[in-house]
């Protein structure tokens, strides 16, 4: 089989090497910075753990490589303008929003929007950052140098987060996970829980939107689609055009990973739909140090990043999942007093869900 290159070596680059490994295919995350002749990407298939890049000798390389993957949606799906308006253009569910140019413009956006705006840099704005909440009166606190930088969409109230991973390969056949429930605080991904058997209106919906997305743009490969649930209904949030942290508990969860899932689509091998016989709970490790105690619970799966733990760093994860729901609850109850305070409502959350 051929080699694959990540453009990127961060925790998806080496979650994409570990599943690569039992298949027997070589995977090589390499840095942005490397140097083109100390990567073996002549012959290999070429993806990425990112959606942006500044040019560097080896993205100029890897940019006119003939087996880059999704090389031209790449940039499409990275900034949040040209995303929302293939959204648009695909007659698919957004909260409103428009492109926010000038300070001038707040009141029309106002009356157009409502009294709560969410302002996004329309690139490299992620787990929270490059985002701002704004009501009548704040705007005059955001920094001048976002407009023209940024769009602005209404702030919606919603029952709940959902995301739907799917993938999609060179012969336009498309497979999807069942729908996770995401936890989001101050807009980092804090828990997942994926259930066996979820809301079938729900996943139909998600299916049907995410399809229409990946066959439009002859996506190949794992993309994550996060929504939010108002009433019966899906309004898109974000795209990722790469595997997902939302879809981290496939690794212990599903009989394909994510992880493997990606390889398979792009390399063109068999995609069955991976089976999900039981319910997953994952929980997002920020800025914690590893605590032993944790693997003294024998549903507990650590993957560990090997990154220097640093505030508001993604560091690893914690992959739970049993057919039996109690025991599955049983266990998380366990969990919560060895994990730090910020954990337990998302550990709370997750025992409502599974409830």
């Amino acid at each position: 089989m051929k080699p694959v290159c990540v453009l990127g070596n961060g925790q998806l680059g080496r979650m994409l090497r570990q599943a690569g490994e039992p298949l027997g295919i070589a995977v090589y995350p390499v840095g942005l910075d490397a140097e083109p002749e100390a990567v073996p990407y002549q012959h290999a298939v070429i993806t990425a753990e990112i959606e942006r890049w500044p040019e560097t000798p080896l993205t100029q390389v890897l940019a006119n490589h003939r087996s880059f993957v999704n090389r031209d949606i790449f940039p499409l799906l990275a900034d949040r303008l040209t995303q929302k308006q293939l959204l648009d253009k695909l007659n698919l569910a957004t909260s409103p929003w428009q492109s926010l140019n000038a300070a001038t413009e707040w009141p029309v956006i106002f009356s157009r929007l409502g009294s709560l705006a969410i302002v996004k840099r329309r690139v490299g704005g992620y787990d929270g950052r490059g985002q701002w909440r704004v009501k009548p009166g704040d705007e005059q606190h955001l920094p001048d140098e976002i407009y023209g930088e940024c769009i602005v969409e209404q702030g919606i109230y919603f029952s709940g987060e959902v995301s739907l991973v799917g993938a999609r390969n060179h012969q336009g056949e498309c497979v999807f996970y069942p729908l996770t429930h995401n936890l989001h605080e101050e807009g980092i991904l804090r828990a997942s829980v994926a259930l066996p058997k979820p809301d079938t209106h729900l996943q139909q919906q998600a299916e049907k939107m995410l399809s229409a997305i990946l066959n439009e743009l002859k996506y190949v490969g794992v993309m994550a689609m996060e929504c939010f649930v108002v009433g019966d209904n899906l309004l898109i949030n974000e795209l990722a055009p790469r595997v997902h942290n939302s879809g981290h508990w496939t690794q212990n969860g599903a009989s394909v990973s994510q992880f493997e899932l990606h390889l398979r689509a792009i390399l063109d091998l068999p995609m069955p739909r991976p089976d999900v016989a039981t319910p997953s709970v994952m929980v997002n490790l920020i800025g914690s140090r590893v605590n032993p105690q944790w693997l003294s619970l024998p549903l507990v799966h650590l993957h560990w990043y090997d990154k220097e733990v640093r505030e508001g760093r993604k560091v690893g994860h914690l992959n739970l999942n049993h057919p039996d729901r109690m025991v599955l609850r049983q266990t998380l109850s366990q969990l919560k007093p060895m994990m730090d305070e910020v954990y337990w409502s998302g550990i709370d959350w997750a025992l409502n869900k599974l409830s």
